[in-house]
């Protein structure tokens, strides 16, 4: 959602004109625009049903992400303080959040995806201990064959993906991740993420 959203008179309207604007799109989980939104906050605002639209489809993308990523009260209110609504509309904001949230995620789980899905992974070490030109060394391998489900070709196969790698690789690969894990969670990196978004 862009700051500029907020400018758009539609954060003007009565608190409890918003709530009915918003309960409808998110009930049904598109923000399309219908008679109501015409005559409704449009009609009360003086403004162009195209800014309304905007304005709704904004905070429908907002309370997706927000369901996407499961994020909590505080995290949720950080997100909208950044775009300068008064105190009583983050709080109907996030109010609307936490009523539609579990429903939003369960709406969002039955929509195809076009990523693949972990199914299962197996593993295996395998150590060369000599070879003709040098007797004694230890080279351990570790393979793994990572089967994955979907990719949106909607068939539901599996597909394979083998890799493999030595052990210093993969803890380096392992203290990387948990490193990036780490970064994520600052509050910096937050703010970071809701800008480029």
């Amino acid at each position: 959602m862009q700051p500029h959203w907020s400018r758009t008179g539609l954060f003007k309207v009565e608190p409890q004109h918003l709530n009915q604007t918003l309960s409808r799109p998110l009930r049904n989980l598109h923000p399309a625009p219908s008679e109501p939104l015409r005559g409704g906050p449009a009609g009360k605002l003086c403004v162009p049903v195209e800014t309304v639209q905007r304005g709704v489809e904004g905070l429908m993308y907002l309370m997706t992400e927000s369901s996407k990523h499961m994020i909590s009260k505080v995290d949720f209110l950080d997100s909208v303080l950044v775009l300068g609504f008064g105190e009583e509309l983050n709080q109907i904001l996030l109010q609307l959040y936490l009523q539609h949230h579990s429903e939003i995620r369960s709406i969002l789980s039955q929509l195809p995806s076009n990523l693949p899905a972990y199914h299962n992974l197996e593993w295996r070490l395998d150590v060369q201990l000599a070879s003709r030109a040098i007797r004694q060394q230890v080279v351990p391998v570790l393979t793994m064959r990572l089967l994955l489900t979907g990719g949106g070709d909607g068939t539901g196969e599996l597909s394979r993906r083998v890799l493999q790698t030595d052990p210093g690789t993969l803890l380096h690969l392992i203290s990387t991740l948990e490193g990036a894990l780490a970064a994520i969670k600052t509050n910096h990196a937050r703010r970071i993420f809701r800008n480029i978004k």
